[in-house]
């Protein structure tokens, strides 16, 4: 009590200076990009990204089409890693804005449109395409009704498709409300991790950043037929008179041989009250990517109530069998030794070593480096640091992290290797396995995908210079951080094993049906704690959702470690209790089996989800990417419910001495 009352003062104190302190802080917005205020009249120009669709999963060039192109030309803006790998091609337009200026503007005219040009505009359209385009960092959003509900996308089509028509009618009129916020500064820091880098808005830049932000950037497309000879004697940005979007088809632009196409736009800023930090909101709370948080939940408790159950279970099985022999005397352990069932008869076998031992030590390392880049990345992401605003920021990071934590495959895969055949022999071979397994499976399926795309003449391709960039990052920084953690492992200390193993191997009783279809159907557990993420994950990349809610994906992840250790243990537990000494494969494979549902997931929501998907090409993509996620989820998973099991057996005969 006299120390408490000692420590009291101290701690009024200090909790009084913390108090004072948080006072004189400024307050940091983390995510999205560097703030930027303009003055009325400023001259701000839309970017456009590549053009997308749900139906081919094809990107092109927003110039593949007939489109005005800007006066100075077209200029490529800087792309991260992760924005090349996903497809994205940024460029400049002509469309210019000048802050709080009301105005209707024409473009231009395109020539008169030849067979090729009908057709690629024709098809695009067909295909549902979308134009993508961007101001300040902000995607345009359209606000469609569909039965009586206003629903939000991102991007505009390229043109529409009339019921009973086999007619095609372009978007050529662009109606644009700018939501723009006055900034008069407020002493307020804002740090950002956009493409344009960091920065800082602090109090001595208050003057210069005072001024108007933009916060909400929206369209209504429309589709007008204009007269060629009239708009053929204006210049671009020549002023036109406002237009009402025409209901009827006579006076909307048709896409056949022959017509020139005008292109036009007008804008309308609008003052809100959306603070920066919030334009966000309004993409992340989009109808189509609102996440079911009552459903999940549930699935929730659900799993983490049975993963309990069976935890618990488990636990008293185990220890009653330890209390049991430990409280028996020495001859009667003696006795006991004669007539033991389950577990205890197979001490002698059960480290020996398993078959394949290069290729499980491999596909452990390999495990662990992808475990912890997810982790990361996931933690990374729930705190905010990668805001859908940073566009690739999240595969560049994640690319990053896997080549870096090459140091942690190495030494985890030699380690094993060590403690399987007591001997560091041989583990440069190893490292460099472990360095060439999952990204040479990954580079492969990559290349074949790549080649379609190169058919199809897609922006999603990989430039060939990308490809030497991604194999001097393999073999100048992962294949190297590798073979430096492999050698570390030879230096660690081998794991010990708390019993000798026989030099006749035991033979394994017959059983009434396979163990593997055990180990498989061991999986639907884990998959139960990821199929409903998986749902908005898959959605996310292949319906153009935006994905936000990783605090929730950390839980998920969370969970699902907890379940697969579970899992995994009480697998071989079971196998060991029948005298099944060939725990090694089926402890890896009974957590990572929830891959093969995982995958079998994603062609059911290729089927039934996805039925927009249209030609062999799209399907092949879809396919291949979801083989690279699947096998990248089996070697985490099954890492996770073997490195369990291996320190569980460990345990269990480390505590029972048999001679």
């Amino acid at each position: 009590m006299v120390f408490l009352e000692r420590k009291m003062p101290r701690i009024c104190w200090l909790f009084l200076l913390v108090v004072l302190f948080s006072h004189s802080c400024h307050g940091f917005y983390l995510p999205g990009s560097y703030m930027h205020t303009y003055s009325t009249g400023d001259s701000i120009f839309a970017k456009v990204n590549s053009l997308t669709s749900i139906e081919t999963e094809l990107p092109f060039s927003y110039y593949s089409l007939p489109y005005c192109k800007p006066v100075d030309g077209i200029k490529k803006s800087a792309e991260n890693l992760g924005e090349l790998l996903m497809g994205d091609q940024i460029d400049n337009s002509p469309y210019r804005f000048q802050m709080n200026v009301n105005e209707s503007l024409y473009l231009c005219i395109t020539n008169s449109l030849n067979e090729h040009e009908v057709k690629l505009l024709k098809q695009r359209t067909r295909d549902l395409y979308q134009v993508n385009m961007i101001l300040d960092n902000l995607p345009v959003m359209r606000i469609a009704k569909q039965n009586g509900i206003n629903i939000q996308w991102t991007g505009f089509p390229v043109g529409y498709t009339p019921p009973n028509s086999d007619d095609d009618y372009i978007i050529n009129h662009l109606k644009f409300k700018v939501l723009v916020h006055e900034y008069e500064g407020s002493g307020v820091q804002i740090i950002g991790t956009g493409e344009e880098g960091m920065g800082v808005i602090s109090e001595a830049d208050k003057k210069k950043a005072s001024g108007f932000e933009i916060v909400g950037f929206e369209v209504v497309p429309c589709s007008v037929k204009y007269d060629p000879e009239v708009m053929t004697k204006l210049h671009m940005y020549d002023r036109i008179s406002s237009v009402n979007c025409p209901l009827e088809l006579e006076k909307s632009q048709i896409i056949r041989e022959h017509e020139r196409i005008s292109f036009t736009y007008e804008v309308e800023f609008v003052k809100s009250d959306i603070r920066w930090p919030s334009r966000w909101d309004a993409y992340l709370k989009m109808e189509g990517a609102r996440v079911h948080w009552f459903s999940i939940l549930n699935s929730l408790m659900v799993i983490t109530f049975l993963a309990g159950i069976v935890f618990v279970i488990f636990l008293r099985t185990v220890r009653r069998d330890l209390t049991r022999y430990e409280e028996l005397d020495k001859e009667a352990q003696a006795q006991m030794n004669e007539e033991l069932s389950g577990w205890k008869l197979v001490v002698g076998d059960v480290f020996r070593e398993p078959d394949c031992p290069k290729l499980l030590c491999v596909m452990i390392g390999d495990g662990v480096q992808i475990t912890g880049m997810a982790a990361v990345t996931i933690v990374f992401a729930a705190f905010g640091f990668m805001s859908p605003a940073s566009r690739g920021m999240l595969l560049t990071g994640m690319i990053i992290l896997y080549l870096f934590l090459g140091i942690i495959a190495g030494y985890v895969a030699v380690r094993l290797w060590r403690t399987l055949k007591g001997t560091s022999e041989g583990w440069r071979s190893l490292s460099w396995s472990v360095a060439c397994f999952f990204p040479g499976i990954v580079f492969v399926i990559l290349t074949v995908l790549n080649f379609i795309l190169w058919g199809s003449k897609s922006t999603g391709a990989i430039p060939i210079s990308l490809y030497f960039v991604l194999i001097s990052l393999w073999f100048c920084i992962s294949v190297p951080l590798t073979l430096v953690g492999g050698f570390l492992g030879t230096r660690a200390e081998a794991i010990q094993y708390p019993v000798r193993t026989n030099q006749i191997p035991r033979e394994i009783p017959a059983r009434k049906y396979p163990s593997w279809l055990l180990v498989l159907g061991a999986g639907t557990l884990p998959f139960g704690t990821l199929f409903i993420e998986l749902f908005f994950i898959l959605s996310s990349i292949w319906l153009g959702r935006f994905y936000y809610v990783f605090g929730f994906l950390l839980i998920v992840l969370l969970l699902l470690i907890i379940v697969c250790a579970e899992v995994s243990v009480v697998l071989t537990y079971m196998h060991l209790c029948v005298e099944d000494w060939r725990w090694w494969w089926k402890a890896f494979f009974a957590s990572g089996s929830v891959a093969l549902y995982v995958f079998l997931y994603s062609i059911n929501y290729l089927v039934f989800d996805l039925q927009s998907l249209s030609g062999p090409v799209s399907a092949i993509l879809y396919l291949g990417y979801s083989m690279i996620m699947a096998i990248a989820i089996m070697l985490s998973t099954g890492t996770i419910g073997f490195i369990t099991s291996f320190y569980f057996v460990h345990y269990l005969f480390s505590s029972v001495k048999i001679d």
